[in-house]
């Protein structure tokens, strides 16, 4: 490569870096602040709170700002280029507008591999560590508040619990369906059922059993039934940020087992699992736009361009918020609701590129 694109890729990357950098400190300072009195109140241990929550804390809020920090260093250093005319004698000199993105296209590609490897390999297991500080520390412990639970536990076999304390490890109302060829087979009603940790079974208190066999119906009752089903006390024990601790193959794992029970949180984590591919990709999109924007001397310089790029950068954050409501709550299709954001304003960026390629 030439002096010129290794100019520009060090300004990119330094830029990108030393912003992020100035941005992660000043939030340990306010998150700090916000959570001392947790800290003070469950007695954390200093270790604790450094390596098992803030350590693991910067690599996931990196990856969570490093599309937006992308396109306001893009802009920043390229404005500033610009502003001292040095973008013009670059392309009076006789580069194309198309090879001057060169080196800001290698540099934002660096970027977006990086992200993508945190964001599905690193990020997961640090994750897991800072969630536990959380549960322990800052939470408290979790308590499922989940009505009217459905569950599908084996192939036509479905559970049914008016509620479930995670606590006590008791699911009341409890009722159990088995079918064979979408007819009804068997049937039990019980008032609740309970996690016995010394037999590592469920224990069915109260119950009535229905078996349908040929058409006849038989009825058996009793007040204690001790047995295996296909699903543990820690099915209900998690909160739906659980899969920001997987990677990529337990995550896919997960989807497919709660798919399977019925879970209503299916499409959340559905989402989560196409954002990992999504994201990393805005990279590019928005370094394309940051470009585009900033690239010519404007009378307002770096303040107007950077206004401009702050307002489109949030434009897109805000976007991508509402077609996530939409897949959760208006059954738009998961992968199309996280990747019409990158369509829409990757058109706008080979529009903006257009015009400033001229």
């Amino acid at each position: 490569m030439k002096k010129l694109d290794l100019y520009f890729i060090k300004k990119f990357l330094s830029t990108f870096f030393f912003s992020l950098m100035l941005l992660i400190c000043i939030v340990i300072i306010f998150d700090v602040s916000e959570k001392i009195d947790d800290f003070l109140e469950k007695e954390a241990p200093i270790k604790a709170i450094i390596f098992d929550y803030y350590f693991n804390f910067i690599p996931y809020f990196a990856n969570l700002f490093s599309a937006l920090f992308t396109f306001i260093s893009v802009i920043f250093f390229t404005s500033k280029l610009a502003g001292n005319s040095e973008i013009i004698a670059i392309l009076s000199s006789g580069v194309s507008f198309r090879r001057l993105m060169v080196p800001y296209f290698v540099a934002s590609l660096i970027l977006t591999i990086f992200s993508f490897i945190l964001i599905n390999w690193v990020i997961p297991p640090a994750n897991k560590k800072r969630l536990a500080f959380e549960d322990v520390y800052i939470n408290g412990r979790f308590r499922n508040d989940e009505k009217n639970i459905h569950r599908q536990i084996l192939p036509d076999n479905f559970v049914y619990m008016e509620s479930y304390n995670n606590v006590n490890d008791i699911g009341y109302k409890f009722s159990m369906e088995k079918f064979e060829n979408g007819e009804l087979k068997f049937k039990l009603i019980s008032d609740y059922v309970q996690w016995d940790t010394t037999l590592n079974k469920w224990k069915i208190t109260n119950y009535m059993i229905r078996n349908i066999t040929d058409g006849a119906d038989s009825i058996l009752t009793g007040r204690r039934l001790d047995t295996t089903l296909n699903m543990l006390p820690s099915d209900f024990r998690h909160r739906v940020n659980i899969v920001e601790g997987m990677n990529y193959k337990e995550l896919n794992e997960f989807i497919a087992q709660e798919k399977m029970i019925g879970s209503e949180n299916v499409t959340l984590w559905q989402i989560e699992k196409n954002e990992r591919f999504a994201y990393p990709f805005s990279t590019i999109i928005l370094t394309l736009i940051g470009v585009c924007i900033s690239s010519r001397k404007t009378r307002g310089g770096i303040g107007l361009n950077i206004g401009i790029g702050i307002f489109l950068a949030f434009s897109y954050i805000l976007f991508m918020q509402v077609t996530t409501v939409l897949a959760t709550n208006a059954n738009m299709n998961p992968l199309l609701a996280v990747w019409i954001p990158n369509i829409v304003y990757l058109t706008i960026g080979l529009l903006l590129y257009r015009k400033a390629a001229r």
